[in-house]
Order: structure tokens, then sequence, then C-alpha cells
């Protein structure tokens, strides 16, 4: 149930059905539009949205599903149901072409049943007769008229018309050269029909000189048309055999239409499917224009909301400007919404929301929702909204309005969702507010679900005292004073009436005076009210703040523990192989001592022999020995001197010293280091690039190959923009890039804007501009690096 009657003009849904009844392609699917209405039925709902869901897969994935050829022949159908009667050729021949697309649509729900499977059970129970298919088939050339050969008797009907038809053209034709050589006929005129019949042009004068029947006269009676006598006959034979070539006609239409007859049940099956596909093909298209998902769907009241979006608002502001989605959660145990805020703060499109989208998903259509939404079933929709003023009924607005209140205390239950605009207003406040707080008090006793809106102060203290019903605001630039189209919910919103006033350029005098009028306690109310916000606003941007700088810090931590890793498994290395070269060495040197000795003891130790082995010690003793390193000035490590780790190739630059121990920078990482474990590096300098990709232990050669110097950040959400764009401009950094692209669309302009930013803070970044206009122009920002 839903109240108003006119329920759809007022939320707007009327211009919905319109916008699905443009996108259907046959009247199949129109009468099922007009004929969509609020449903409360769980499994039909579901069914509705899972088709609309799977087509819109079907469009987006852009793949050739059958799209012409929805014909009715359901008046049709009626005329087939009487026994004796026939259709015509041209009805025929649209049942064959639907039945074809109806099996077309069948055969590719069929071959993706597994990723359709609501449209595989709506094409399941369909089977189309295929001895109706053939017989048309067999009688119809694809030109849509019975074929030559639908029967002897047609074919041997119409090879005589065909024979009757030469014989007068050439009869004709031989009439017509005699008259012009007679000079009979005027100048340039040709042979014509008149009544169905071939005529030969005369000029008047001449008429008597042709053996024949006039026809017809021209308007000024100078020349007639007429039929030569020897024609006659034989025309009056094609007149037979064209009347013969319809009896055999009919009869075979007869016997197609008796075809027919018998499968007729089927066959209504059959186009209902085709009129349910026509119907959600529209309902899909509509989905894409509105980038409608599939929510998650409750068969009991409930209402979570993540990032709603007013259809119709969507679609009107799409290409000029971002809409602001609203997350709206009414949880069981505070099932309504108090809203309160500024004038065209949003107050009554954030409601108007509320009703549009459910409305949309029990008539079984998508909605502009996050597909992480969750959408209950309400039995019933009671709104009230905008001017309903009766002249007839000699009813003011607010009592039109009470009217209503009555009747929703009388109707609304656990089950129901009431939108109540402005409740409360259009009479004196001080019973107005009174009376929308009892109002509301005996709705939420019925444990009714809904939206209200408000600027009563009376009733955001209820909201704020009761435990079913919550505050929310409508967010106020206390800065620009302008809307921000966000709700918040928790806290009541100021009206801000004051301020817009200010705005609007009342005098100021004035708008002392109404503080004055108004009274110091409910204007500091309004004032902490707004400190509350403003305080609110500053809280919110910290939290974002922090929680971008817990990111950074997650991500250097990450970095640490990789060098960290890097550095002890290569430290691990180096022992190893260090060991390794100290046991070679070892086992060289004692070859070499035995060799020695062995030699001196065959050549008896003489002075000659024995000075060549003395020499050859001498080279194995420089080679072993460990060369210990004297400290000059040169060598001496400083504050911003380049040092290495003994025995490592990472390099860093050296930040403070103290206490023999030193804060070396390598790279994005800073380490306290004994000065006896450094030496001086001069090649620190020569390749920063290089060392800062060792140190980060990134392999250059591979994220060379796979870099690409244009970054596509199109349909990004704002928030992801920052850190793809800071990575990207990482990577080019480190890999020397001179010079990249970052595309990301025209638009609003927002994702250009978050990018220029970006780039402005950026060290690295010398210059950026717009790619030139034939290449994109200011779609895509062209960076230069230094």
């Amino acid at each position: 149930m839903t109240f108003p009657s006119d329920f759809e003009r007022r939320l707007g849904f009327d211009q919905l059905r319109e916008r699905v009844l443009k996108y259907c392609i046959g009247s199949l699917g129109t009468q099922r539009v007009m004929q969509m209405s609020f449903a409360t039925e769980y499994e039909w709902i579901k069914t509705q949205l899972g088709q609309t869901a799977e087509f819109k897969q079907i469009l987006e994935k852009g793949d050739e599903f059958p799209g012409t050829h929805f014909y009715d022949p359901a008046s049709y159908f009626a005329t087939a149901a009487i026994e004796g009667s026939f259709l015509e050729e041209e009805v025929f021949y649209q049942i064959l072409l639907s039945l074809q697309t109806i099996a077309a649509c069948q055969k590719y729900i069929a071959a993706n049943a597994t990723t359709l499977p609501e449209l595989n059970k709506l094409a399941q129970p369909v089977s189309i007769p295929a001895v109706v298919v053939q017989s048309i088939q067999s009688k119809f050339t694809d030109s849509g008229r019975v074929h030559d050969h639908a029967s002897a008797e047609l074919a041997h009907v119409r090879k005589r018309l065909r024979e009757e038809e030469s014989r007068v053209k050439r009869l004709v034709d031989q009439h017509f050269r005699k008259a012009v050589e007679q000079g009979w006929v005027p100048e340039g005129a040709i042979v014509t029909i008149r009544d169905g019949r071939p005529a030969i042009p005369v000029l008047a004068e001449h008429k008597r000189k042709m053996a024949g029947y006039i026809l017809d006269e021209s308007a000024t009676g100078q020349t007639v048309y007429m039929e030569p006598a020897e024609v006659l006959n034989a025309n009056n034979e094609i007149r037979d055999l064209q009347h013969a070539d319809r009896r055999e006609v009919v009869r075979i239409l007869k016997e197609l239409t008796t075809h027919l007859r018998y499968h007729l049940p089927a066959l209504t099956l059959a186009y209902n499917f085709l009129g349910e596909i026509d119907f959600v093909r529209a309902k899909a298209k509509v989905a894409i224009d509105l980038q409608a998902e599939l929510p998650q769907l409750k068969p009991y009241p409930y209402l979570n909301w993540l990032e709603a979006r007013h259809p119709l608002l969507y679609l009107s502001l799409k290409g000029k400007r971002e809409l602001v989605p609203l997350t709206i959660d009414l949880p069981d145990e505070k099932s309504f919404l108090l809203v309160s805020g500024p004038n065209a703060g949003g107050k009554s499109v954030c409601l108007k929301t509320v009703g549009l989208i459910q409305y949309m998903v029990q008539c079984g259509m998508l909605a502009p929702l996050h597909d992480k939404s969750t959408v209950g079933i309400f039995r019933k929709i009671l709104l009230d909204i905008g001017d309903q003023q009766s002249l007839e009924n000699d009813l003011s607005t607010y009592s039109s309005h009470l009217q209503n209140m009555a009747f929703f205390l009388q109707q609304a239950n656990a089950q129901s969702l009431v939108l109540l605009d402005e409740l409360g207003a259009g009479t004196d406040p001080n019973f107005g507010g009174g009376i929308a707080e009892a109002v509301l008090d005996g709705l939420l006793a019925k444990g009714a679900w809904g939206v209200a809106t408000t600027h009563y102060y009376n009733l955001k203290l209820f909201a704020d005292q009761h435990p079913r019903i919550r505050n929310a605001a409508m967010l106020f630039d206390t800065q620009q004073l302008g809307p921000l189209f966000k709700l918040e919910i928790g806290k009541p919103g100021s009206s801000f009436a004051l301020e817009i006033a200010r705005k609007t350029g009342l005098p100021a005098a004035v708008l002392a005076k109404a503080e004055e009028i108004i009274g110091k306690e409910l204007t500091g109310l309004e004032t902490l009210m707004k400190t509350v916000a403003d305080e609110k606003a500053q809280l919110d941007k910290r939290v974002r703040e922090f929680a971008l700088r817990e990111k950074q810090l997650q991500e250097t931590m990450q970095r640490y523990e990789a060098l960290s890793t890097e550095l002890t498994g290569r430290k691990k290395e180096i022992i190893e192989k260090a060991k390794t070269e100290a046991a070679n060495l070892l086992k060289e040197t004692n070859r070499e001592i035995e060799k020695t000795i062995r030699h001196i003891k065959e050549n008896k130790a003489e002075k000659k022999e024995t000075k060549k082995v003395r020499e050859g010690l001498k080279e194995l003793v420089q080679k072993v020995a460990v060369q210990k390193q004297v400290v000059t000035s040169a060598d001496k490590i400083e504050v911003g001197a380049s040092v290495r780790l003994i025995g490592q190739e990472v390099s860093g630059k050296v930040i403070s010293i103290k206490d023999e121990v030193a804060v070396v920078q390598f790279g994005d990482l800073r380490s306290s280091v004994k000065l006896k474990q450094l030496v001086r590096s001069e090649q620190a300098l020569q390749n920063p690039t290089s060392i800062k990709a060792r140190s980060l232990g990134v392999d250059v050669m591979n994220k060379q190959a796979r870099f690409i110097t244009t970054l596509d950040i199109r349909g990004k959400r704002v928030e992801e923009v920052g850190a793809l764009v800071d990575q990207f401009l990482d990577d080019a950094l480190l890999l020397g890039q001179a010079e990249i692209k970052i595309l990301h669309g025209k638009g609003e302009g927002v994702l250009r804007k978050v990018v220029r930013d970006r780039l402005k803070a950026t060290k690295g970044v010398a210059s950026f501009a717009d790619e030139h206009v034939d290449r994109g122009g200011d779609g895509i920002t062209v960076v230069v690096l230094k």
C-alpha cells in the first residue's frame, strides 16, 4: 500500500517510468512497464532485481543479444482461436520473425546459464512448437510473401500468371509502337497503368483510329488512355488467375492458422517470455544510466544504505557537477530519523531519496546505491510532502497535513515506512510543534519506521531523548555560508537562519533587532550548535590526517622491515663467503708451506734454491696478510660524509655523530651505527638512483621493464588518487624518467585539481601542463621531472 493516490508523481517515479518506457522495443514491454507497481512479495522482488542485474551485465559486456522483432501477436491469437478463420501473410511473417527472436534469446541464455541463473529460470518453461516454425518457414519467402511452391496449385497458377503478363506486355508494346509510328501518341508519352491495366496514351483526335476501350482521359481532355481490344481478353484472363492465386493463398493461410490454433497456449507462454525480456532489458538500460547496483535484500523492514543518490537529481546533474551521496542507517532499535538543517540544505531531497529508492526496489528496479547496501521490504509507504491545499474539499495546507497525520496514525505499524516533510509546519509554531511531537510519539509507539524533516527545537529535543528516534543534520559550511548536502546522523542541525539572512544582505540593524527579539537563550543555542558543528568538522579533519599519517608510518615500517631483512640476509651471505674464502686460502697456504719444506729437503738447503723459495713465500704473505688501514684526515668520518658499512655496498650520509656512534641516512631509513663499522665511500654520490634502489632492495631492471609512463586514474575516487599518484611519481623518479603523463579525464575537473595539487607539493616535479588538444587536451596532465 502507498499513500497518497498521486504517490508516484510526488516522488518523481512517473518520470522514471517514462524513461523505462523509452527503452522498450515493442508493446509487449511497454505493457509491463505500465503495469509495474509497488510489491511486497520478497521472492518476486528478489527475482525481478536478479533478472535486471543479470541483463545489466549482458549490456555492460557488450554481447550481441537479440534486439529486433519484439512483436505482440496477442490480438491476432484471438482471431486465430476462431474455427475457420485465418491470419494474413504479414501477420504470419511477424510471428515467424518474433519466434526466431525468442529462440535466439533462449539460446544465448542457455549458453550463459551459469552467470544468468534468474534469466535461465525465466527461459526454461518456454517451448516453441517446432511444427509451427517449420510450417511457416516452408511456406514463406524471405520477403514475407507466400512462396510460389507453397503448393502445387499455387505454383501452376503463378506460372500461368507470369505467362499471361508477358503476353500482355508484348501485345501492348506492339500496339504502342504502331501508334507511335502513326503519330497517334503525344510526343514523349509512354505506356501507363489505369485501373490496374496497361493503357496507351493517344491524342483525342486519333482515338477512333485504334481498336480498343477508353479507360481514362487527361485533365485537359486532349489525351485518352486506351486498352487495345486484343489485350482486353488477356487482361481478363490475368484477373481470373489473380483471383485463383488469392483463393489458394487463403487456403494455405487457413492451414497454417489451424496449426497455430493447436499450439496457442505454448505460443502465449513464449510471447510472455519475450515481453519479460523487453521489460527487463529496459530496466537494465535505466540502471546503467543511474549507475544502479543490486543491493542485498531482506524480507522484512530494514534500511542500511551506502552512497545513496537521488535518481532524478543524479540524471539532471550528470556531466555538470558531482552529486553528494547519502549514507542512511535505520537500525531496528532506532528506526526513525529526524532530519534538520538550513533551508535549501537538502532535507527534502534526503526524504525523497529514501522514498523513491525504496519504491524503486519494491517495483523490481535496481537503485543507485552501493552494492554493499541492504534494503528491506515494507508493507506500506506513507508520504506527506508538499502543498496539499484542496479548494474542492475546503482544506487549507495545514488541515490537509493533519488529515494525513490522522490517517497515518490509523494505518502505520511495524511494517510501515512513514515520510514526513516539514513536520508541524503551516501553523503557530508553539501549537504546530506540540502536535508534531505528539504525532511522532504516536507513530513510534506503533513501531513505524520513517524519516521526518523539521526546524522545530522541541522535536530535536524529543529525538534526543526518545530511544527509538535519532537526530540527523544536513551539514552547512559556516565559512562559505552554503549547504554541503551531506547527512550526518547523531546530532541535530541548525537552521542557520541568521547567517543566511546576513549573507543575503539584510541590514545589520535589522539582524541585531532580530537577535534581540529571538532572545539570548535561543541565539545562544544556535551559536552552540554552530560551534559543535565546527568542532566536529575540525575533529573529522584531524582524524583523516591521523589516518593518513598512520598509513604512511605503516608503509615506512614495511620498507624498514624489508631493508632490515635484506641487510640481515646479505650479512649472512658475506660471512659465509668470507669463511669459504678463508678456508680456501688456508688450504692454499698449507699446500705452499708443505711444498716449500719438501723443496728445501730435496735440494739440501742450497742457497740459490732457498732464496727462490723465500721470495715465493713473501708473495704468499703479501697475498694472505690483512692490510691495516691507516686513518688519515681524508678518511676521517664527519657529519655530512658519505659512508658505507664495512664489507657492504649500501651507502648513506652521516646526519650526526655522538659518542663514537653515527646516525646515518640510508635512503628513506635512518640508522645508528658505530663509527668503527663505517668507512668513507666516494661512490655514494656518484649514482644516487642506483644507491637508493639497492638500499630499498628494489629490482630496478624488473621495475624498469614493467614501468608504464602513463597513469590512468579515470573512474577512481578522490581518496584513492593520492596514493596512486605518489607511488607513480616515486617510481618515475627512481627510474630517472624525464617525462610522464597522468590521464584523469575532463568531467568536472575534480580529479585534475587533486592531481595538480599533488604535483605542486612534489619536489621532484619541474613543471606540468595540459596535453596537446589533438591528444586529449586538459583531460591529460604532462609532467616534466627534475
